[in-house]
């Protein structure tokens, strides 16, 4: 006979449990499949709207840098007439009409855009709104450029067209550029590779609000310095452009006592602006870039080793151990096995990091390079009235480029000067990125080799000689510092990985840091209370389980230590292993492992991948994985600390659940054993009270029949 009472609380946990598994698979599922989408589609899903959100405020500022003055000037005849010092010829009502049309439409486009990163306008209707609007405003300008170009002749006078012209053409082929860019997010949305929303970070967001920042700060201070010092509004823009990005040529200058003493804080804080933004650029785009794209080196080299592992007959070492005949013939264990794996991977991380870097270093100074080489055309062709050459267009761009800015070349010409502000809002941070790039590769290799040279010279170390060499040449080898620290790893027990005597503690620690280890610590404290208190009961089975939690709690503490180390923690085979009998999993047993697959990115071989419900998962519901596979944690894009942390919470979390369920049936146990011993008393008692009046009944009886007698 079942018990009624126990029913409801068995299905509550069999559908708590299936709903755990569940929501674990699809972490796990999102973890595996970081890495294997194509590149492209993280350029359509983060790094398309950045760069949208980045020039689509530039644009609108060029907007209307080419709506505040005419477009036509008369160049006057005599010595010293020139394009720069014409006479304004009035725009048409239409123009300016339709040039107003495309601004308004430009700037909608942008707030939309703005709201749908702060996540205020959904998706669906932000979009359509933003790319629509950029593409009318880019065709309403280049058919105004038309226009101007080929209709509007002066019969008889020598025309010129102004830098407001120039700067429609720029804003009207950026406009174009970012609606093509969001064209290509939408499509990569509405195909199902990433979700209809901007899945951007704080700081991603606020990149286009410090872009819109910087340019209105630099056309508020065109607009003062245009009524201050009596420059024409475009002039004073090419004046402020220069001076916020320290390149200095020196053609315009403040004359007056008023625009002086206003440089002094204006050019800080056009700095400032201008530094967050460069650094939103390079940590925003290029960080996460690289991470992605990492990711997919990764990848790409695992295949490529498993690959060659496979036509050399090395496949073996890559099959779980199951027996002893596979371990006689490969001479060694399930466990040496797995650290093999572990190495192989490890060297798939150096050199895929190596190529990285020198990559990011590759594309970057091409970027330099061409903007240098490109610039130097566009500057040749502008400036032709000056008669420069190629090679002082060279030298101008040059030291424009390094911010150098001697000023003995001058850009004249109307077209000169709005190519000149574009082009150095792309070249400067250009180069900023550049060195960045070198710090990592050839300043660093530098460095190093001066320190190497310092120590066999002018600088020797503590070390004796021979030991420096043998330093040196294993640093070549990036093996021999490895094989020392696994050593050294080999020769300490696995457990509780607490800090080295003099290791660094927790870089960057803040307040919720801080706050989170007070309370595991309090936890912590908790746990040994109640392993003692099982201890004294004799509970060996709680007593072991607190045990367990107390030390899931600790290494959970020590591991939020290494989450803000710069470099990132990697930990060595040792601590994985002791990281993984933690959460359940032993190195040693092959029933959790299986072989590394080799391609998992087509179709046929990425779902039963991901779901191994019928393939080589076991029984028990574990799935299995491989150092080399695409389940491995050092695939992917998170952090080592950031894994086990993640894991070590999940596993502490089904444990106190396990506990908590084990406490409430133990609970309904006593109350149901004392509700039987209870009803049992009241039975007795009743029984008792049942008989005490059968025999006062028969008592009082007998008295009656002796009276009667």
């Amino acid at each position: 006979m079942n018990d009624p009472g126990l029913d409801e609380p068995i299905q509550t946990h069999s559908k708590s449990v299936e709903q755990d598994r569940k929501d674990e698979e699809e972490f796990q599922r999102e973890d595996e499949q970081a890495f294997l989408d194509p590149s492209r589609w993280w350029f359509a899903s983060t790094a398309f709207p950045l760069l949208a959100g980045t020039f689509g405020p530039m644009a609108s500022a060029f907007s209307v840098c080419a709506l505040v003055e005419n477009w036509r000037v008369i160049v006057p005849h005599g010595p010293g007439g020139n394009e720069a010092h014409g006479f304004d010829v009035k725009d048409p009502g239409w123009l300016i009409a339709i040039n107003t049309i495309s601004l308004v439409l430009a700037l909608v486009a942008n707030v939309a855009l703005l709201l749908n990163m702060t996540r205020r306008l959904a998706f669906s209707i932000a979009q359509p709104i933003t790319i629509v609007g950029w593409f009318i405003s880019s065709i309403l300008l280049i058919a105004l450029v038309v226009t101007a170009t080929y209709s509007m002749e002066l019969p008889g006078q020598d025309r010129a067209l102004t830098q407001a012209f120039y700067y429609a053409i720029i804003a009207a082929g950026l406009y174009f550029i970012v609606a093509a860019l969001m064209c290509a997010n939408v499509y990569g949305a509405y195909r199902g590779h990433y979700p209809q929303e901007f899945k951007l970070t704080m700081a991603q967001r606020t990149l286009m609000l410090q872009t819109i920042s910087f340019m209105v700060y630099m056309l508020a201070g065109a607009a003062v310095y245009y009524r201050v010092e009596g420059w024409r509004f475009l002039d004073a823009v090419y004046f402020t452009n220069y001076t916020l990005l320290t390149v200095g040529i020196g053609d315009y200058a403040p004359t007056t006592h008023t625009g002086r003493a206003l440089l002094f804080p204006y050019a800080i804080g056009g700095i400032v602006i201008l530094g967050l933004v460069v650094g939103s650029i390079r940590t925003l785009i290029l960080e996460r870039g690289k991470k992605k794209l990492g990711s997919r080196r990764i990848e790409k080299k695992r295949e490529q080793l498993l690959k060659k592992m496979h036509k050399k007959g090395q496949h073996k070492k890559l099959t779980p151990i199951d027996s002893d005949e596979k371990r006689d013939e490969l001479g060694m264990t399930e466990r040496e096995r797995r650290k093999f794996e572990f190495e192989m991977m490890r060297q798939i991380q150096d050199r895929a990091s190596s190529r990285q870097k020198w990559d990011a270093l590759f594309i970057s100074a091409s970027a330099w390079l061409v903007l240098w080489l490109v610039g130097a055309v566009v500057f040749w062709k502008a400036e032709h009235a000056q008669q420069w050459s190629y090679f002082g267009a060279l030298y101008f761009a040059y030291t424009s480029l390094l911010t150098i800015g001697f000023g003995d070349y001058k850009n004249f010409s109307n077209s000169g000067k709005p190519a000149f502000v574009f082009w150095s809002l792309l070249a400067v941070p250009t180069l900023t990125i550049v060195i960045s790039n070198m710090g990592d590769t050839v300043v660093k290799g530098i460095r190093d080799l001066t320190d190497y040279v310092g120590e066999f010279t002018i600088l020797p170390g503590q070390s004796p000689t021979r030991q420096r060499a043998k330093k040196l040449v294993s640093s070549v080898t990036s093996k021999f510092e490895r094989d020392n620290s696994q050593e050294e790893m080999m020769n300490q027990p696995p457990g509780l990985i607490g800090e080295k005597e003099g290791a660094p503690g927790p870089q960057g620690t803040d307040r919720q840091t801080k706050a989170a280890d007070r309370i595991a610590g309090e936890y912590e404290e908790e746990e040994l209370e109640d392993a003692a208190e099982a201890g004294r009961r004799g509970d060996v089975v709680a007593k072991d389980a607190h045990e367990y939690h107390y030390q899931l709690i600790r290494e959970f503490r020590n591991v939020m230590k290494h989450l803000n180390e710069t470099p990132p923690r990697r930990y060595t085979y040792e601590e994985w292993a002791w990281f993984l009998k933690l959460m359940g999993e032993d190195e040693d047993n092959q029933s959790s492992h299986r072989k590394a697959p080799i391609d998992v990115r087509s179709e046929k071989n990425r779902e039963p991948d991901i779901q191994q419900g019928t393939t080589d998962d076991n029984e028990a519901g574990k799935r299995q994985w491989s150092w080399l596979g695409n389940r491995s944690p050092l695939m992917g894009e998170e952090a080592e600390p950031q894994w086990v942390i993640e894991r070590l919470s999940i596993t502490l979390e089904k444990e106190l659940k396990k506990t908590h369920e084990a406490e409430m049936r133990q609970r309904r146990e006593r109350e149901g054993t004392q509700r039987d011993l209870a009803k049992k008393k009241t039975r007795s008692s009743s029984g008792s009270s049942k008989t005490l009046e059968q025999q006062e009944k028969g008592s009082g009886g007998g008295k009656t029949s002796l009276s009667n007698s």
